[in-house]
């Protein structure tokens, strides 16, 4: 029986083809139109990464376009980027009129995702859309891209991108989640980047249960640069608690070391002790196809990460 050749349209879409273990980072452009310092922390992980992610408004504060900003970075970096896309924002008109005008900029990499609601940003006077959710979003790019039609009706030059989704392994119950995540794989969900998690026996429990749908899975981790960083990420970001053990080591380090230059090589060197046996356990358990690094604004980072996976 002739085997089905897999199409690929972007070198992250090839490296998950091939089988390679992928690093995958993210960077966060902010309210503003000048993106020089995203573009410069692209520069500086583009040695490292396959691709970046380029978020759509994180919490639902207002930011630059990420379509725009996406295009804008791998013009200016030659970086591939993964293109955040929500259906917070968007009917299905507007989404699908967007996938045509991302492929026309040369964008080749979807994260569907739902979106951060607005009531919880700096704009919660703004109406939601959520025409779609996340799984009805991945099945509308798979169609675009493999029926080249849209509703039954043709597209004359259809757009060719890769998609994937996301998973929380925090979520509770856990078999909620679970069931999320085969929707998107019924959808043609064709990677899946996790929500950052800390626990290691959870984390097993949570891939060795989703690896049943057969979708390449990238770990989210997020190395904090520094207390204040750690300590936001677990106040604010709704579905994920630092450990307690980890906030005190970080909080040591602000409290106990004076000079600048040794407090940055200290969080440095707790991120790797931390992340290194984490996910070489995970790669040993074979539930790891790649890792997403979260840490926006830390691309020094990237160099011990790069060590972690090829090292």
């Amino acid at each position: 029986m002739k085997m089905t050749e897999i199409k690929t349209y972007s070198k992250l879409g090839e490296a998950i083809a091939k089988g390679e273990f992928v690093l995958t980072g993210e960077l966060e452009p902010e309210k503003t139109t000048d993106l020089s310092h995203t573009i410069q922390e692209a520069k500086e992980m583009a040695p490292y990464v396959i691709a970046a992610n380029v978020t759509d408004s994180p919490l639902g504060i207002v930011t630059i376009n990420s379509m725009a900003a996406t295009h804008l970075i791998q013009k200016a970096t030659g970086l591939e980027c993964v293109w955040q896309m929500t259906v917070r924002d968007v009917n299905k008109l507007g989404i699908a009129g967007m996938i045509m005008g991302a492929h026309a900029l040369g964008i080749r990499n979807v994260l569907a995702l739902t979106g951060d609601h607005t009531a919880l940003g700096d704009m919660p006077e703004s109406k939601p859309v959520f025409d779609l959710d996340s799984a009805t979003l991945i099945k509308l790019v798979r169609d675009m891209v493999d029926s080249g039609a849209i509703n039954g009706n043709e597209i004359e030059a259809p757009p060719t991108l890769h998609v994937g989704g996301a998973a929380n392994p925090n979520a509770e119950p856990m078999g909620a989640e679970i069931l999320k995540i085969g929707r998107k794989a019924e959808a043609g969900c064709e990677f899946i980047q996790t929500q950052v998690v800390y626990d290691l026996d959870r984390t097993i429990e949570f891939l060795t249960e989703i690896r049943k749908y057969k979708v390449p899975i990238l770990l989210g981790i997020f190395p904090m640069k520094s207390y204040g960083i750690a300590k936001g990420f677990d106040t604010f970001v709704p579905g994920v608690s630092v450990p307690k053990e980890i906030l005190a080591k970080w909080k040591s380090v602000k409290k106990e070391i004076t000079d600048k230059k040794e407090r940055k090589a200290l969080y440095d060197q707790y991120n790797y002790d931390f992340f290194k046996p984490f996910i070489s356990e995970l790669r040993k358990k074979n539930l790891l196809d790649g890792v997403h690094c979260m840490a926006v604004h830390y691309p020094r980072i990237f160099p011990k990460l790069d060590s972690i996976i090829n090292g």
